[in-house]
């Protein structure tokens, strides 16, 4: 556990404090649909549907996406989504913590940290670490 302390801390502080967003639209119009298209996929179906809270549809899609691609797609998506959708900026560390939590598992712990980057702040690293501890 100290080794991956010694190890995560820094990068954790590293990348919480002197990088930026590499993608930021300022325009305010999502350029990517990640949240439309999951949204009409949960939508779909019989009347009888549960409709899931759009936090819920898009932390499985972007889950998907890490097992799919890698965690680097998922975070990028996680923070277009957000920035097209503030209304889920509250639900963004805890997703990110989901998706490093989860690349733990896929990836491995070295691996799945060198992805880590500040969006949400240091959430996903924090996931990291607490999967691997």
């Amino acid at each position: 556990m100290g080794r991956t302390l010694a190890f995560v801390l820094p990068v954790v502080l590293v990348l919480s404090g002197t990088l930026a967003v590499t993608r930021v639209n300022w325009s305010g119009s999502p350029s990517d649909p990640v949240l439309t298209a999951a949204d009409t996929a949960a939508s779909a179906g019989t009347p009888r549907a549960v409709k899931r809270a759009p936090q819920d549809v898009l932390r499985d899609k972007l889950l998907t996406e890490l097992q799919q691609k890698n965690p680097g797609v998922a975070l990028t998506h996680l923070q277009e989504a957000v920035n097209g959708r503030p209304s889920l900026a509250k639900h963004c560390a805890s997703i990110a913590r989901a998706l490093g939590e989860a690349a733990v598992r896929v990836y491995g712990p070295t691996r799945a940290q060198s992805y880590a980057r500040p969006v949400c702040d240091t959430a996903f690293a924090t996931g990291v670490a607490a999967a691997h501890g």
